[in-house]
């Protein structure tokens, strides 16, 4: 029986991205219905709202869904979609692997980190207001129901995949009743992981920036606030190649949803110019959620035999290749 997952192509460059997904899959040979929605910018003229109601209800009913990036307007404008997904599907994890990849000419080789980011919490929860006329406030919310299922989630996850170090990041020698609520209920959770880990630490944010610049080696999972592991994950990013190749994950109990972590980036639409690997990476991610090991396995071996060439690599990893080409050269690598 096929497995149904929703789909939204995105703005910009995600329905290329979208579709070199899809052509992926289907010379792997898994059995996907992909149902199609639309949300973000495309829609908002036509419906009235970038987040219809009908694609809440397609990923209640499908409970997966992969999605393109979708356009978030800066300053003004409608708030983020992905921000409003992860609020009204509960979806309080957000997972995002930084894995070297070869082919590509970095500082750095052979990172592998897992960053764990809470997702409906802190600075994002989106509570702001002006006080009078020339200040504004923004609220920050730590809640301890919240912190205590995101960390078991990390804790729970890195145990399953052998993972030996988790460090936990915080601003609490500023930020005493917030972050350091986040930090204490970490701790508290670690009591019951303290066997299966190496070693259990945290670190303070900018600390942190700082280690994994110098010495991004000595770690292994970051379990992080929202704000902190926003900025964190691009910061991995950053050592693997760039958000080019950063794919993202939206965990809740019951429903997942994978996403690459970069912008919809509109002024290459349509011009085959578009890095699919991010949006492939988060698919892969996708297959191993379903149970599709082993096809998981070997579309992360065709996409690393396909980099390993610049004829076949994007312009952004060094390479020549269009967005079609790039896809094409992993299809003839399965």
């Amino acid at each position: 029986m096929a497995q149904t997952v929703t789909l939204i192509p995105g703005d910009g460059t995600g329905p290329e991205l979208t579709d070199s997904v899809k052509e992926v899959i289907e010379a792997l040979g898994v059995d996907i219905e992909w149902e199609i929605v639309e949300a973000g910018e495309s829609v908002m003229e036509k419906e009235g709202t970038p987040l219809p109601d009908y694609v809440l209800e397609s990923i209640r009913r499908n409970k997966v869904a992969l999605k393109g990036p979708l356009t978030t307007p800066v300053g003004t404008g409608f708030r983020s979609v992905n921000v409003a997904l992860r609020k009204e599907l509960d979806l309080y994890a957000n997972i995002r692997p930084a894995l070297s990849l070869p082919g590509l000419d970095l500082p750095y080789k052979d990172i592998d980190i897992v960053l764990y980011r809470e997702n409906t919490e802190d600075l994002y929860a989106g509570v702001e207001h002006w006080v009078g006329k020339h200040a504004a406030e923004s609220i920050k919310i730590i809640t301890e129901e919240g912190t205590e299922r995101f960390c078991r989630l990390a804790f729970e996850r890195s145990r399953e995949q052998g993972r030996r170090h988790v460090t936990v990041v915080h601003k609490a020698n500023i930020m005493k009743y917030t972050d350091g609520l986040f930090r204490d209920v970490f701790f508290r959770v670690a009591k019951e992981y303290e066997d299966d880990f190496e070693e259990i630490d945290d670190r303070i944010v900018d600390n942190m920036a700082m280690q994994l610049v110098t010495k991004p080696h000595l770690y292994d999972v970051l379990v992080c606030p929202n704000l902190y592991g926003d900025i964190l994950s691009d910061l991995c990013a950053g050592l693997t190649g760039g958000l080019g190749v950063a794919p993202g994950a939206n965990i809740g109990d019951e429903i997942a949803v994978f996403e690459p972590v970069h912008g919809s980036t509109p002024k290459y639409a349509g011009q085959n110019r578009a890095n699919p690997l991010a949006t492939l990476l988060s698919a892969k991610n996708m297959l191993i959620h379903l149970g599709y090991e082993e096809d998981a396995e070997r579309m992360q071996r065709a996409i690393e035999a396909a980099l390993k060439s610049p004829e076949t690599r994007t312009k952004d990893l060094g390479g020549t290749a269009g967005t079609r080409e790039f896809t094409k050269a992993i299809v003839a690598n399965l």
